[in-house]
């Protein structure tokens, strides 16, 4: 299949480099040749192996959530059963720089190997769990090998397609987030019913296995141009990394709930944070092969990028953390119901990130974005003017563009950013990216929780009874079995529900609107985009390829 559209041009609106890139070394690595896999035919099974691999990362979350109450009930540990959840997005957050600057050094295949392995051997040791202590270490233990496998599919997806195919295996690695979403609690909840909590680990067992047996044997990557010099592993700066980020995810996630924001933990981990960021600064200034390189940020596509998939990390909590709880306790709609309003945005995610290319191969990648988180901001705008109480379709309906919005946000941007640069390159580009949304992600649950508490606490100052809860998570609580509650409580909790939810959609349109000012003021009018030649797509039928920068890819 050649790289071309049908008018017969070559690259996007975007491209900013010549056909026939293989004129020079990659900017800032060795730009060697990718794995090639010389058929269409066998690139299916590795395509296979990465859909797995991404399946294991993504229902992991969803399928633990359904199963939290019969885990508490068998081994305890209600205060800290949080931790199931923290524990692991702080693993998996702090490794995936590591992970793309491994990738890009020793190449994707042992990194992924690792990252199933070392995935399957946490969810073995999960089932096996004995208190709610060991069943937290062992899910870090999980969120080590996730944080591989999320980096590394993204980065190797992108190596086995030419620009013009990325977006049928991205829409392919959405649609298994999508399928993870409305699978996982259905799964998770009949596993924990009808046998035990300890399979929902142990069905990852057969999965992982089939995953890892075609990355064995179907990914290849050729030998490359051994190095002059033996490749170093930033240890020193990944140690600095992982404790910098560990210590503000734990902040981020713990300041509100755990403890008070203005009190003595979240201030003393605050400040150590920024201690240690200093100092990792510092380390990776001096090291020769840094795990965060600087030039990730120096070029305006890549910072630029980074900095607004950033934000839609923020602007997404709205939606995946608040909106069941809007719909529980304001419409008054039971779990799976609440859950199908949030899953109808992964139904049209997908399908717009399909389709997205037909848009940037006439506009850019930059517009395309700038189009769809414009479309975002209006519809999280349009949240607070739904009719109170009003019907389950209205936030549905909602959900459905946004997810069709961001669909037309997030690959272009994906996809444009990991063709700026070669293959020595897109580990650590493809890992900042996500690093970044992952990162929005904990800093938004943090702010909009705080902000939604604050809402509701100052509501029910004037509330019509005392002794009401005065935080968001106990009135859900509270409104799932009104009790004693006389109707006019009950409504006026449904309102200062209502209002508090208000509040953090108009905090997550902010967020899209921070989007946009990065995309606007940042980003290039058109990506640098590294092509290659037709005949080169030809004879490789969508092979893992050698793209090399040209003096465009500056920012």
């Amino acid at each position: 299949m050649s790289g071309t559209d049908g008018g017969g041009k070559s690259g996007t609106g975007d491209t900013g480099s010549r056909a026939g890139g293989s004129a020079g070394p990659a900017p800032g690595g060795e730009g060697g040749a990718a794995p090639a896999l010389t058929t269409p035919r066998g690139r299916r099974p590795v395509v296979a192996a990465l859909m797995l691999g991404m399946a294991l990362a993504a229902i992991d979350g969803t399928i633990v959530s359904t199963a939290v109450p019969q885990i508490v009930g068998d081994l305890g540990g209600f205060t800290v059963f949080s931790w199931l959840f923290s524990g692991y997005l702080l693993a998996v957050t702090v490794t995936l720089p590591l992970y793309g600057k491994l990738s890009d050094t020793f190449g994707r295949k042992p990194v992924l190997i690792a990252g199933i392995i070392l995935f399957l051997a946490g969810s073995v040791l999960c089932a096996a769990a004995w208190n709610m202590a060991a069943l937290i270490a062992f899910r870090i233990v999980q969120g080590l090998g996730g944080g591989a496998l999320q980096g590394t599919v993204q980065t190797i997806a992108a190596d086995l397609y030419p620009l013009k195919e990325r977006p049928r295996i991205q829409a392919k690695l959405s649609t298994v987030w999508a399928t993870s979403a409305v699978a996982g609690p259905v799964v998770g909840g009949l596993l924990a019913g009808y046998a035990d909590w300890r399979w929902i680990f142990l069905i990852n067992l057969p999965v992982g296995a089939v995953a890892l047996w075609l990355v064995v044997r179907h990914l290849h990557e050729p030998a490359r141009p051994r190095p002059a010099a033996r490749p170093r592993v930033d240890w020193a700066g990944a140690l600095a990394v992982f404790a910098t980020g560990a210590l503000l995810l734990t902040a981020l996630v713990q300041g509100g709930v755990a403890w008070p924001w203005l009190s003595a933990p979240s201030l003393g981990l605050f400040g150590i944070s920024a201690v240690l960021a200093a100092l990792t600064v510092v380390i990776e200034r001096r090291a020769a092969e840094p795990i965060i390189p600087g030039w990730v940020w120096r070029r305006r596509t890549i910072a630029s990028v980074n900095l607004a998939l950033g934000a839609m990390g923020l602007l997404m909590v709205a939606p995946t953390v608040f909106l069941p709880t809007y719909a529980q306790s304001v419409l008054g709609l039971g779990p799976i119901a609440a859950g199908f309003v949030l899953s109808v945005m992964t139904l049209s995610w997908p399908v717009s990130a399909a389709l997205s290319d037909r848009v940037y191969n006439r506009i850019g990648f930059r517009l395309t974005a700038i189009v769809g988180m414009s479309c975002a901001l209006l519809i999280l705008l349009a949240f607070p003017l739904l009719p109170y109480p009003g019907a389950p379709w209205h936030p549905a309906l909602l959900m459905l563009l946004l997810g069709a919005a961001l669909g037309l946000f997030q690959l272009p941007l994906i996809v444009g950013v990991q063709s700026t640069v070669g293959w020595a390159e897109r580990g650590t580009t493809t890992a900042s990216v996500l690093f970044c949304r992952q990162v929005g992600q904990s800093i938004g649950a943090a702010v909009f929780g705080a902000v939604a508490n604050g809402v509701l606490a100052a509501r029910l100052l004037d509330a019509p009874v005392s002794g009401l809860p005065d935080d968001l998570d106990a009135v859900a609580r509270t409104l799932e079995d009104p009790g004693g509650l006389s109707a006019a409580a009950t409504d006026y909790l449904r309102r200062a529900v209502d209002a508090a939810v208000d509040h953090v959609y108009i905090g997550a349109a902010g967020a899209a609107a921070l989007a946009l000012l990065a995309l606007i003021t940042l980003a290039p009018r058109r990506f640098p985009v590294i092509t290659e030649t037709p005949a080169a797509a030809d004879t490789a039928g969508a092979d893992i390829m050698d793209r090399h920068a040209t003096p465009t890819d500056q920012g």
